[in-house]
């Protein structure tokens, strides 16, 4: 085997300034490493040949290798840094995020239907001298029913499909399936006269149809004071109607039964072209309900209103499904 020699030592350390030049990633330097400090590279068989040279001349030619090796590492070394430093970089550029003030207002994103609807409702009654009222969505059973005179057993609560919580006693904690336990709470937490409207979403067991919704919106309205009555009720609501689907349609009251108004009625609009739409329920509050919330029903009356929000904005935006409400499609949604 030849021995190394002083110009064998230089090419080696030339061949790897080369090979660290040409190398743009780590992955390819790494490559070159090992072509030039590996097991088969020159520096190894230079290394093995110093067996076979003279006592004499060993010393000198280990110690030319030993500084080439170290010269060899240290331009690897060198070049490992840059090209690192430089992936960092690439991917530090990769991830960065825009992080500059819009100064415009994007023209996406907007109020769904239903909320637009809802807040509609809430201007019109706060115009008319209503405050807007809030619940909890899952209510105990006495205020979802029994401070609403629906006694334990009475069939009324048959047409309610209730969801139970499974907390606390059984059917004691229920999702609401109407917002009147908000009015129940108003009426225990403040004393007449009262007049509040309580938006919001309830609950039932029902089969998701054209008209029908597990998860529907309700606006009720609630009066409290003295010398209410059916006049005062029939005239809120015709100028409800008006103020809410303007000129051109009226309304009117027809006898029917709720647990919690004496005497109840169902509400309808007319429509301009003389058809009639059922709307909702309404009524005198029933002396009980007055009673149980800690209102004298000797000194006081009231009256009560609601509807549903999903189905005024099926009316309003002449929408077919009210499944349709819930679809999320970007297309139909875009609409309104």
């Amino acid at each position: 085997m030849t021995e190394p020699s002083v110009s064998s030592v230089d090419e080696l350390v030339a061949q790897a300034r080369q090979q660290v030049a040409v190398a743009i990633t780590l992955e390819e330097l790494s490559a070159a490493r090992t072509v030039m400090l590996g097991k088969r590279s020159g520096l190894v068989a230079a290394r093995k040949a110093l067996a076979q040279m003279a006592p004499q001349d060993r010393r000198q030619a280990g110690q030319a290798l030993n500084e080439a090796k170290q010269v060899i590492e240290e331009l690897f070394s060198a070049r490992e840094a840059e090209l690192a430093a430089a992936a960092r970089t690439q991917k530090l550029a990769a991830e960065r995020l825009d992080l500059t003030e819009v100064t415009q207002q994007s023209k996406h994103g907007y109020l769904h239907v239903i909320t637009q609807t809802q807040q509609e409702l809430e201007d019109i009654f706060v115009g008319m001298g209503y405050k807007i009222a809030e619940g909890p969505e899952i209510e105990s059973e006495w205020y979802n029913f029994g401070a609403l005179n629906f006694p334990e057993g009475h069939p009324a609560r048959d047409m309610y499909d209730t969801l139970y919580v499974d907390y606390g006693e059984p059917a004691s904690t229920l999702l609401r399936t109407h917002t009147s336990p908000v009015q129940a709470r108003v009426m225990e937490s403040q004393a007449p006269p009262i007049y509040v409207v309580a938006p919001g979403r309830c609950f039932r067991q029902d089969t998701a149809d054209a008209t029908h919704m597990p998860v529907f919106h309700q606006i009720e309205g609630l009066v409290v004071d003295k010398g209410t009555s059916m006049g005062h009720l029939a005239g809120t609501i015709e100028a409800f109607t008006s103020a809410y689907f303007g000129p051109g349609f009226t309304s009117r009251l027809r006898p029917s039964y709720f647990p919690f108004t004496e005497p109840s009625a169902e509400f309808d609009v007319q429509r301009p072209d003389g058809t009639w739409l059922e709307l909702g329920g309404c009524g005198m509050v029933h002396p009980n309900v007055l009673s149980a919330c800690g209102i004298n029903p000797e000194q006081w009356q009231g009256f009560a209103f609601g509807f549903g929000i999903d189905r005024l904005a099926l009316i309003r935006f002449g929408i077919g499904d009210l499944r349709d409400l819930w679809s999320n499609d970007v297309r139909f949604l875009e609409q309104f």
